[in-house]
């Protein structure tokens, strides 16, 4: 979730969640190795682009569904990095977002 100051924005990112190469019994939080959905160098864009937090939540309990409807109940912007996702439309979504939010406010 992030503050775009005039809406919150939820970024969601699809990922598939593979075995590590190696333990990791080091680390002080919950272990998991995932490979984010089309692929990293576009999600990583992506993320940026829009805005993303830099703390994240992973969920395996729930699915994108769970997190569509929150955003529809909330009044909340979702953006969603998947399998068919371009840096191109994802931009493109981004701007006729921040167009359809602003004018939004005006009605």
């Amino acid at each position: 979730m992030s503050d775009m100051r005039d809406r919150f924005r939820l970024t969601a990112n699809a990922v598939e969640v593979v075995p590590p190469d190696a333990p990791l019994p080091n680390l002080p939080v919950a272990r998991a190795v995932w490979k984010p959905e089309p692929n990293l160098a576009t999600a990583a864009a992506a993320w940026l682009s829009a805005g993303a937090a830099h703390h994240t939540v992973m969920s395996t309990a729930v699915g994108l569904d769970v997190f569509e409807d929150f955003a529809n109940i909330a009044g909340t912007e979702l953006l969603t990095i998947n399998s068919t996702t371009t840096l191109r439309e994802f931009q493109r979504e981004l701007r006729w977002n921040a167009a359809y939010y602003r004018l939004a406010q005006k009605l």
